[in-house]
């Protein structure tokens, strides 16, 4: 009997166990699976001295290109859906001075541009966000890129010195996308 009475309780919890945690698993979920990562990365960095500028006579504008591919790599350019490139820009010289950005493509086709004109010193920090796809420029300016060209105008002077140490232009650049994974 004490048997029986034992067997009773031990069935009815392993009945509840096969009852109770027995569902149908579904594998298929990676069909509805959507993951969108969040890349951020650091695009140009370009850090001039007031002494560099002072340097240059006779000529007022400095251009620079910068190859970057990383935007037109397929598994970027097939699968970004939008972003967001942030510009800063200080100027602790005595200059006033004027900078492009253009985005241009392999065949040296401009397909955006961003410009900054710049007090002399003492001046805030020029931050600009410009967005990509969603509700901003088009998508297709980011996958295109190929390269960078920056252009600087001095518009000041030659000879001026800032009375802050270490006087210079500095523009920084980054983006974040997003991109789908499948």
């Amino acid at each position: 009997m004490k048997l029986l009475k034992a067997l009773v309780p031990i069935s009815y919890v392993i009945s509840i166990l096969f009852i109770g945690c027995s569902d149908k698993q579904d594998f298929d979920q990676y069909e509805d699976l959507s993951i969108t990562p969040t890349y951020e990365a650091a695009i140009l960095y370009i850090e001039t001295p007031e002494s560099f500028i002072n340097a240059i006579t006779g000529v007022d504008i400095v251009t620079q290109n910068f190859n970057f591919d990383a935007f037109a790599t397929d598994i970027f350019a097939n699968r970004v859906i939008d972003g967001v490139i942030t510009y800063e820009v200080e100027n602790t010289t005595s200059k006033e001075l004027e900078i492009t950005v253009e985005f241009t493509d392999d065949g040296d086709n401009v397909l955006d541009t961003e410009v900054f004109t710049i007090q002399a010193a003492p001046t805030a920090i020029d931050r600009r966000e410009i967005q990509y796809g969603d509700g901003g420029r088009p998508i297709d300016i980011i996958t295109n890129t190929s390269n960078f060209r920056v252009t600087a105008r001095n518009n000041g002077d030659n000879s001026s010195t800032s009375n802050i140490d270490d006087a210079k232009i500095t523009l920084k650049s980054s983006a974040k996308f997003r991109l789908r994974l499948k």
